[in-house]
């Protein structure tokens, strides 16, 4: 059978395919440390599990409305009042089945053929490939690495075109862990005001933000700004509920409505127990998330140290989120690699851990680290890797 043209052109995970891989190996028997995980490595707190239980024992087993229950949106009100100072309706909010989901459906309703969208490079695997799938054309704005990864108004200016509907932000940013500050996301979005382009705020990682960096919403600069942005996110890094798919898009409310009407031909609602559990996280203790904070800190000020001792790696320290994106160009000429890929490719052959090819992120220079596992393994990846380095030199 024939494929429709829309899959066949999308690009495979680079995230999944060294996941895979490193599975299998462990499968075979071999001991290999895994730094391609995009997800914390703490359980669910248990106020969580347990409202989610504890629904489901209440006979909350059905259906909900496209867009989510009523407590959570109205929970989702309240968080983004409470952290960002921000009013919005609940009309204004969808909740979908993760943020990914969120994005996916945003795109489906906001693009037609041919339509651009502005996406910074380095840039979360999935983006470019959403927009495809929306009839859309990715457009890409390299954050240069001299100045954090981020992009400037200018590069912005001179990207958007008469067919631009939107532009990305990431921050934290998934693969660097840069963070936009409140005066470089103003600079931003008086371009997008000026040219009318769509802003859709990717803030999943907001809670992971380090040293005396601060979040900042791009919506909460200004009313204006507010109107013209999308803001994207949910509980899965945050609360370390990855595996619930709890996200949700808020913003214009012809767009939410064009997209709950879409997911009522998709999904019908997301699972309605998580739903539950998203309402608990929101509404309950926020100890863990904290908690859960701290700890990956920590691991990120012991580990930067020792990645960048190593010969050929040179990286950013980032600012939130749990990755590092060293810059492993000189590492792979040194070692005798044609290129970053390959040698990503010889570190998990050969020694045993397992990194994201920058490639994937559309930087062929850098490697991926999640630092979301425990620090006894982070120490024992990052040995390897030096030893693997000293062992291939030339």
């Amino acid at each position: 059978m024939k494929l429709a043209k829309r899959v066949m052109s999308l690009t495979p995970s680079s995230t999944l395919a060294i996941t895979a891989k490193a599975k299998e190996l462990k499968t075979q028997g071999h001991d290999v440390i895994g730094l391609g995980a995009g997800e914390p490595d703490f359980n669910t707190p248990q106020h969580i599990i347990d409202a989610a239980t504890k629904s489901m024992m209440e006979g909350h087993t059905k259906y909900t409305p496209s867009a989510g229950l009523p407590q959570l949106k109205q929970a989702i009100v309240q968080k983004l009042k409470q952290d960002q100072g921000l009013d919005y309706k609940p009309s204004q909010v969808i909740v979908a089945s993760g943020a990914k989901h969120a994005l996916y459906t945003l795109f489906q309703a906001i693009l037609d053929e041919g339509d651009e969208v502005i996406i910074p490079i380095p840039y979360w695997v999935s983006y470019p490939e959403q927009v495809k799938l929306a009839g859309g054309n990715p457009v890409y704005v390299e954050g240069k690495e001299e100045n954090s990864f981020k992009i400037t108004p200018e590069q912005l200016k001179e990207a958007i075109t008469d067919r631009t509907k939107a532009v990305i932000i990431n921050s934290p940013s998934n693969p660097t862990g840069m963070l936009y500050s409140k005066e470089e996301l103003e600079a931003i979005g008086n371009v997008c005001l000026e040219r009318g382009v769509l802003i859709v705020s990717d803030e999943i990682y907001e809670k992971l933000v380090y040293g005396q960096n601060k979040h900042v919403s791009i919506a909460e600069i200004s009313p204006e700004l507010k109107e013209q942005t999308i803001i994207i996110n949910g509980v899965s890094k945050s609360h370390s509920m990855t595996g619930w798919r709890i996200g949700y898009a808020v913003g214009n409310e012809e767009i939410i409505k064009a997209m709950t009407n879409l997911s009522s031909h998709s999904t019908s609602n997301p699972t309605t127990m998580a739903q539950y559990g998203a309402i608990a996280a929101y509404e309950g203790p926020q100890d863990a998330v904290e908690e859960m904070r701290q700890a990956f800190e920590e691991r990120l000020n012991i580990i930067y140290e020792k990645l960048t001792a190593i010969p050929g790696i040179s990286c950013l320290k980032p600012q939130g989120a749990f990755y590092l994106f060293p810059n492993a160009k000189e590492a792979a000429k040194m070692t005798g690699y044609r290129n970053v890929d390959d040698f990503a490719t010889a570190l998990l052959e050969e020694a045993m851990v397992a990194v994201i090819p920058g490639s994937g992120f559309g930087a062929p220079d850098n490697i991926r680290l999640s630092y979301a596992t425990s620090l006894d393994q982070l120490e024992k990846a990052v040995e390897r890797i030096h030893s693997f380095i000293e062992s291939k030199r030339r």
